[in-house]
């Protein structure tokens, strides 16, 4: 029989949805990597603006060098990259149930998408860029649900699994 008491419930979703929002991360990563051209368009459509309503109150906030634009691609795939290492490092203290790292871990790393989807693609994206505008380059509603995905389970990671539990993260 083993020593260790059985993982609550909430324990376990915790670690496994950390672990869903880890896989899905990785795999946008990769193929950003791998496949660079295909957003790499996507992030220059945007923030070019050559797809919104074209009105001159907000065509100024177009930026159209390609160095600036590939550099913007470059960057999110980076910080892509690292919410996806942290998350996976989340998920291996979930596993080895050291609750307390694994909770501030998985903190940090839904935080990253958070911010990446939240005030990136959905603030400065949607609003800023007026990607809302764009019939074809418009990612707000994958954005949406990347950052919903990481909110529903930042607050089941916060969630107390027992009276033992500690509160700070």
């Amino acid at each position: 029989m083993s020593s260790t008491p059985p993982r609550p419930a909430l324990h376990l979703a915790a670690t496994l949805l950390t672990a869903a929002v880890a896989l899905y991360i990785a795999l946008v990563a990769f193929g950003n990597i791998t496949d660079f051209g295909t957003n790499q368009q996507f992030v220059r459509h945007v923030l070019a603006m050559d797809t919104t309503f074209k009105d001159d109150d907000l065509m100024w906030r177009a930026v159209t060098s390609k160095g600036l634009q590939d550099a913007a691609y470059v960057a999110i795939i980076v910080w892509e990259t690292l919410a996806a290492l942290v998350l996976i490092y989340g998920t291996w203290l979930w596993f080895r149930r050291d609750d307390h790292r694994a909770r501030r871990f998985s903190t940090y790393g839904l935080l990253m998408l958070m911010l990446l989807f939240g005030a990136g693609f959905i603030a400065i994206g949607g609003e800023w860029f007026s990607m809302w505008q764009s019939g074809d380059w418009n990612g707000l509603d994958a954005a949406t649900r990347v950052f919903l995905f990481s909110g529903v389970v930042l607050i089941v990671n916060h969630l107390p699994f027992g009276p033992a539990q500690r509160a700070d993260v």
